[in-house]
């Protein structure tokens, strides 16, 4: 089964939260506002951070704020910062030697093309596509 990690949904829910509110928020906010735990919102944002989806400020008016709008961020991208490339085998995109029986396979390099359509659909679709539509509004008004 092809299943994503809770951390990816956090991200994913934290996200659309930080595109409702716009501007910057606190963890401790965001984790009221989303009902995750706020050592997980904090990791979360932590790894979006290190990925330059999300922008961390210091001092008393600090908190995250998003680096670009949620209808400019692929779900692809969140997977791949919170779970690693997207890949559903061990061989997919040439990365062979994984496998003992890699020689013998019948079917070496045939998910190439399965693998890069999961990918293109996780890409054509947005954080703000799952977020809804009262994010598109937020962010706009805060963009300004």
């Amino acid at each position: 089964m092809l299943r994503l990690s809770k951390l990816t949904d956090y991200a994913v829910v934290v996200l659309a939260r930080l595109g409702a509110e716009g501007g910057v928020q606190t963890a401790p906010g965001l984790a009221a506002g989303t009902g995750v735990a706020e050592p997980t919102v904090a990791k979360v944002l932590k790894i979006l951070a290190h990925h330059d989806l999300v922008e961390g400020q210091r001092g008393a008016r600090g908190g995250y704020r998003l680096m670009r709008p949620l209808r400019d961020m692929p779900l692809s991208t969140v997977i791949a910062a919170i779970e690693g490339p997207i890949a559903l085998t061990a061989c997919v995109d040439n990365g062979f030697g994984s496998c003992e029986a890699e020689g013998v396979c019948a079917v070496r390099g045939r998910w190439d093309p399965v693998n890069r359509a999961i990918r293109d659909a996780l890409a054509g679709i947005t954080i703000a596509d799952l977020a809804g539509p009262t994010v598109h509004a937020s962010f706009s008004a805060a963009a300004e």
